[in-house]
C-alpha cells in the first residue's frame, strides 16, 4: 500500500497545474488527506488539507489559488493550483490516513516537483 504523487512539472508564473495522489493496493478507506511542500533550504510546510467532515484548510499563501479535492471511487485526491507564483516552486508531497488490507496508517507519497518560472 502506497501513495503515488504525480502531475508536477515546469510552468510559467500565472499558469496552472493539477497534482494527483493515488493510493494503490486494497484500500478500505482514505481520509484526512493533505498536501505539503518543501522548497530548497526550507522546512516542509502544509499546503492544504481535506478533513473527514469535508472541510478544507489552506495555507494563507495559497488561499484562493489552490483547491484540494478527492475522487472517492478511485482513491485519488488532487491539488489544483492556479495563478502559480515562483515562490510556489517546491517538491509537493501527499499524505492520507489509510485503512487498507495491509496497512492502517499515514504513508507519504514520494513527492512531485513543481517549478514555476518568472
Amino acid at each position: 500500500v502506497q501513495l503515488q504523487a504525480s502531475g508536477g512539472g515546469l510552468v510559467q508564473a500565472g499558469g496552472s497545474l493539477r497534482l494527483s495522489c493515488a493510493a494503490s493496493g486494497v484500500i478500505y478507506s482514505m481520509n484526512d488527506m493533505g498536501w505539503y511542500r518543501q522548497a530548497p533550504g526550507k522546512q516542509r510546510e502544509l499546503v492544504a488539507t481535506l478533513n473527514d467532515d469535508n472541510s478544507t484548510n489552506y495555507a494563507d499563501s495559497v488561499k484562493g489559488r489552490f483547491t484540494i479535492s478527492r475522487e472517492n471511487a478511485k482513491n485519488v485526491f488532487y491539488l489544483l493550483m492556479n495563478s502559480l507564483k515562483p515562490e510556489d516552486t517546491a517538491v509537493y508531497f501527499c499524505t492520507a490516513f489509510l485503512i487498507a488490507r495491509t496497512l492502517n496508517g499515514r504513508p507519504w507519497g514520494q513527492g512531485t516537483l513543481v517549478t514555476v518560472s518568472s
